[in-house]
């Protein structure tokens, strides 16, 4: 993989339902990573998709007694949908139903098969329905599967104890492979039990939606070894050698914590006999929740995002998930804190910067960017702090404590606005206007950068503020505002909500 590149990806959303703000909230963090990489320089790749087999699938198509196919077809739009709101850059959009994807799935299916890594036996055994795949009695003990059934079939195994202890090894001697350190630990713990084989295939008498087998047609691929395909698929794999070994290891697989063990187990595995690279790192969020509840449809607590998004605009949706879920941990959302959180941040902090400083200029200066004059310790400072901000925040990113950059900047736009209060320039241009002007530029530079810095988070409210101080741009060295430049009119940044 070239070192430059960066590739980033989402799971594969189940189509058995209309998006939610948990799926957003991963794929928004997607975006912000690799728009924060094309910003410094990288050749980027960002992929998201839908898995559009299995039992779930099926089972939502028969409730609306259309075809599976229709039924992915009319669901996809409602995905895509949500990623135009959001303004999702992603650069592919996978469905697993599309043809490249059924070939790559085959291929390796065909080359685990004839290595002997895939095997015929028959199963008895207990069934979770809800998570497509044979479980233990104790898991069954629980109380987190449901619709359990017995089941006795004859099914395609894969060895995948066979490769225990190599994927032991490999998670202790790459410390990143599994983030953040818990879910780690919580992997290591799973594999201190002997690592049952995976059963691979569903006969079409029980599923009949899903990839054919291409040894046996009288089964269906197992709908995790299928989904989880789409991440080589996607960059080349089978069908362009240079793109494929120019993305591939993915850089990052951004998960919820529910499918760390098919992310972090069944997939190496697979890719382990298969004699494919194993990703860089496999980072596992925690869930959303609502009155301390995962949001989810059965709860029926399920966020609509578009609503949200209708109602307050899309940056700042964008900003409150970003910043409001400690990566790893999991949040709860409400209205309220939303409100609070933007009204305080984004109105009050932020976009109050901008009006005070352009509404000076525009007064005072014939709406131009004043001279920066001769820097006091006051202004030094600030100048400081802003040239040392971005090695901080790309720090804090590479380490995914993306609410920390975010808090971060806004500490530094805060500070911005304490220099702005001792400095009063509305009330020392009338005693020194060349001073004045030196606060207003120093303002305004500092705004410049944060705004460079929390583009990836919010990319069109920062275009206007840039726009506005014609400082379009992406560079973090201090004094790219040019003086003497003309300011753009601009409507409130963030009008105050109630």
């Amino acid at each position: 993989m070239n070192s430059t590149s960066f590739y980033v990806t989402t799971p594969i959303y189940y189509v058995n339902d209309r998006p939610h703000i948990g799926h957003a909230y991963t794929t928004l963090l997607a975006d912000v990573l690799a728009r924060y990489h094309r910003n410094l320089g990288q050749e980027t790749f960002f992929l998201t998709g839908l898995d559009e087999h299995g039992q779930k699938v099926q089972q939502a198509a028969e409730r609306r007694n259309v075809e599976p196919m229709k039924h992915c077809d009319e669901m996809a739009p409602r995905f895509i949908e949500l990623w135009e709101k959001l303004h999702i850059s992603y650069d592919d959009f996978i469905r697993t139903t599309e043809t490249r994807h059924k070939k790559v799935v085959q291929k390796i299916l065909q080359d685990v098969y004839n290595s002997g890594d895939i095997y015929e036996n028959e199963y008895e055994g207990l069934y979770s329905v809800s998570e497509e795949r044979f479980i233990t009695e104790k898991e069954a003990e629980s109380g987190a599967f449901r619709d359990i059934k017995e089941l006795k079939e004859k099914n395609y195994f894969f060895r995948m104890g066979k490769y225990q202890e190599a994927l032991i090894n490999h998670i202790k001697t790459n410390p990143k492979f599994i983030q953040p350190e818990h879910r780690k630990n919580e992997v290591l713990g799973f594999l201190k039990q002997p690592l049952n084989d995976l059963c691979v295939s569903r006969p079409k008498s029980r599923l009949n939606w899903g990839i054919e087998l291409p040894f046996d047609s009288d089964y269906v691929t197992y709908v995790w070894f299928d989904a989880l395909i789409n991440y080589i698929t996607a960059p080349g794999f089978m069908s362009d050698d240079d793109s494929f070994q120019k993305w591939w290891p993915a850089s990052y697989h951004l998960i919820g914590k529910d499918i760390l063990t098919t992310h972090a187990v069944y997939w190496p595995t697979m890719l382990m006999s298969a004699n494919i690279e194993l990703p860089k790192s496999i980072f596992a969020h925690g869930w959303w929740l609502m009155a301390e509840s995962k949001i989810s449809k059965s709860v029926g607590n399920v966020v609509d995002p578009i609503s949200l998004i209708d109602d307050y605009g899309v940056d700042p949706v964008r900003y409150y998930l970003m910043r409001e879920m400690v990566l790893g941990q999991d949040a709860n959302f409400t209205i309220e804190s939303f409100i609070k959180r933007y009204n305080s941040d984004l109105a009050n902090d932020f976009g109050n910067l901008l009006s005070r400083v352009s509404t000076l200029m525009k007064k005072n200066y014939d709406g131009k960017i004043p001279e920066s004059g001769e820097l006091t310790d006051a202004e030094l400072k600030i100048k400081s702090r802003g040239e040392s901000l971005g090695k901080l925040v790309k720090d804090m990113i590479e380490e995914m404590r993306i609410n920390d950059a975010i808090e971060e900047t806004m500490q530094y736009i805060r500070s911005v606005n304490k220099y702005m209060e001792e400095s009063a320039p509305w009330r020392l241009v009338k005693e020194d206007k060349e001073a004045a002007g030196r606060v207003l530029y120093t303002a305004g530079e500092a705004l410049r950068i944060g705004a460079v810095l929390l583009s990836p988070v919010m990319p069109n409210r920062t275009e206007i503020l840039l726009e506005t101080l014609n400082a379009r741009g992406g560079d973090l060295k201090w004094g790219r505002l040019k003086s003497g430049s003309k300011l753009k009119d601009h409507k409130p940044l963030f009008p105050r909500v109630k």
